[in-house]
């Protein structure tokens, strides 16, 4: 969800088998030969995973951090202050900056979904106003006359990118529905990116028109439109609407009836198998796993634990291994997931998702202390669950491409 399509390359690349493109060493912190002699590329020790953050560097470290605040977990300064560093003067964050004590150029890539991101993660940590402020500030300032958002400023409007700036502005307080340029707020922009209720697609959203105007339903995009035409954030409580189960015309608000008709088009779409199928060329027959985490978090944001229940149970039966080689930001979707629809993270599917994302980054601050008095809980037989309640898997090996760790495409785009 939410990503630029550069990282989108990337991700296809490790999901369908071919090479992933690698950062240039020197373009990192620091370089140290490889056994084959070429330098590998190292990144820094606060960062959440260890695959190349060029993409996706501030994403990733949003969303464990977000993850994190919601069991109560508190991230090490270290990591905090990472993510702050990669802010620019004007407000927006890069993906990755390898110096940030350098100032941003006119070439250092800035994005809507980073910066949104970063907006969100801060806010829930606290303390960091003048950041945030300075962030949202941006993001208004790159505002589509359509009111919708492009993933770079000043790029065609998208359903991802409006919806996760929606976040954001709510994180802070604003009322996305007052954010207007030429008299057009990020709802109407997302009305516009919807399919009608009748032929292919009914009640979902699109990412863009494509290049003849057409909308085509998107998975991933809906999932993104029912969150932002709630007015959500990438952290979500059950909501206590009607679980939607068919497109209908009128009877809501637009931007609600926007929202409704795209969890009906993902309840249709889940029915079958309880999970997505990725639309990545060369990967059709594969299940997409982060999209189906968003789909449980949107459907949750509208109608609670029991419209997401079956593809929450498919994700607790099935996405260990993809999260295991996908990293951090899978850790973290699939805990925002169990946040959203009052499971347990910390035995989703026998796994402690909380524990093997903690391992993917910086040790959180009295997280050792916590451990101890778990374990002694477990010697003592306090525990319903026992040790095995306990045993991680560390091995993390994945792309760490946030929420695009699904492979997913973002479908047509102009």
């Amino acid at each position: 969800m939410y990503v630029r399509t550069s990282a989108a390359v990337l991700a296809a690349a490790v999901v369908i088998g071919a090479a992933a493109p690698a950062i240039a060493a020197d373009s990192s912190p620091s370089a140290s030969p490889s056994s084959s002699g070429s330098p590998k590329p190292s990144y820094p020790a606060e960062l959440y995973g260890t695959t190349d953050p060029t993409y996706d560097g501030v994403w990733r470290q949003s969303l464990a951090m977000l993850a994190q605040d919601t069991v109560g977990v508190k991230p090490t300064k270290g990591a905090v202050d990472w993510l702050l560093g990669q802010q620019c003067a004007n407000g927006a964050f890069a993906p990755y900056r390898a110096d940030a004590g350098a100032d941003c150029g006119a070439k250092t890539p800035v994005d809507t979904n980073n910066t949104a991101a970063a907006v969100q993660a801060l806010v829930a940590l606290g303390g960091h106003d003048a950041a945030t402020s300075k962030a949202v500030t941006w993001l208004k300032s790159v505002q589509n006359k359509d009111g919708g958002w492009g993933y770079m400023g000043g790029g065609a409007s998208d359903t991802n990118s409006t919806s996760v700036v929606i976040g954001a502005l709510a994180a802070v307080g604003e009322k996305p529905a007052d954010v207007r340029k030429d008299g057009q707020s990020a709802y109407d922009a997302l009305n516009k990116l919807t399919l009608p209720c009748k032929g292919d697609g009914a009640g979902a959203f699109a990412f863009q028109p494509d290049k003849k105007g057409k909308l085509v339903a998107n998975a991933d995009a809906t999932a993104a439109g029912v969150l932002g035409s709630l007015g959500k954030g990438l952290v979500v409580s059950p909501g206590k609407d009607a679980p939607a189960t068919s497109c209908v015309d009128g009877g809501y608000p637009a931007s609600q009836q926007a929202a409704v008709n795209g969890a009906a088009y993902l309840t249709e779409a889940l029915a079958e198998d309880g999970h997505l199928t990725s639309a990545l060329p060369g990967a059709e027959d594969q299940p997409d796993y982060g999209n189906t985490a968003d789909a449980v978090v949107a459907l949750a944001a509208l109608s609670g634990a029991d419209a997401a229940e079956k593809p929450l149970s498919w994700l607790e039966q099935n996405s260990a291994k993809w999260a295991r080689q996908s990293g951090p930001a899978a850790y973290a979707q699939l805990i925002l997931a169990a946040h959203a629809t009052g499971a347990d993270p910390r035995d989703f599917g026998g796994a402690d998702l909380v524990k093997q994302l903690n391992a993917t980054g910086p040790t959180p601050q009295d997280s050792a202390k916590d451990e101890t008095k778990k374990d002694e809980k477990d010697e003592k037989g306090d525990s319903p669950f026992g040790v095995w309640w306990y045993v991680g898997i560390f091995l993390v090996v994945g792309v760490g491409i946030g929420f695009l760790l699904s492979g997913r495409k973002k479908g047509p785009q102009a």
